[in-house]
């Protein structure tokens, strides 16, 4: 199956929550979740209590769209993390997190994740140096991203520079806007991972 390609909002409606993926949009009252509520179609909504497995679906839809993962990729990281001795859910979004594009997302670089991946996929970015264009590629404590030099008259760099700040940055990064880099300090705890995920139900999901 392909990445999905239709109208992000439409996600967020099905989700039944904001989850960022149109960048300052999401912000304003032009936000689908702040118009319309319901979830997409024209079904007649039925209030009906959601089962164990339709909970822990929807978290795993919910987190799984918020990174832009497909099926296959986001149960690659699942796998991963199971593999650890710590616990298995932080352990998850320890990993999710330190993927190039939410790295560049989270240093403020961009409005959202889905931009990132095209900004990382375009090879806009550097790391230690060394142009990288996987959105996938894991970094590690003490590496620095960059915007490439030559970029850095681009009118759309600008643009995104002059928007910032958009978001506080997490502890476990610092940013430099003047030389349009940042860099991992430390890899985030838990207390600084996505909030609003119940890693629980996504770990009850794939062990059954």
């Amino acid at each position: 199956m392909g990445r999905y390609t239709g109208p992000a909002c439409r996600l967020c409606r099905r989700a039944g929550e904001k989850l960022f993926l149109k960048g300052e949009r999401c912000y304003t009252p032009r936000c689908a979740i702040e118009r319309r509520r319901r979830p997409p179609g024209n079904q007649t909504p039925r209030r009906r209590r959601a089962s164990d497995w339709g909970l822990q679906l929807r978290e795993k839809q919910k987190t799984r769209v918020m990174f832009g993962l497909l099926e296959r990729q986001f149960r690659n990281y699942f796998e991963q993390a199971q593999k650890s001795p710590q616990n298995t859910g932080e352990v998850l979004l320890q990993l999710l997190e330190q993927r190039l594009d939410n790295v560049v997302y989270r240093l403020d670089f961009v409005e959202s994740r889905s931009q990132a991946r095209q900004m990382v996929r375009h090879g806009h970015f550097t790391v230690d140096g060394r142009k990288v264009n996987i959105p996938s590629y894991r970094l590690k404590p003490n590496q620095v991203i960059a915007w490439k030099s030559s970029n850095s008259d681009k009118q759309f760099v600008k643009d995104l520079i002059a928007g910032m700040p958009r978001k506080a940055v997490p502890a476990w990064l610092t940013v430099d806007t003047k030389n349009l880099s940042g860099t991992i300090i430390r890899p985030p705890n838990a207390s600084e991972l996505e909030s609003g995920i119940e890693t629980r139900l996504i770990v009850e999901y794939y062990s059954k």
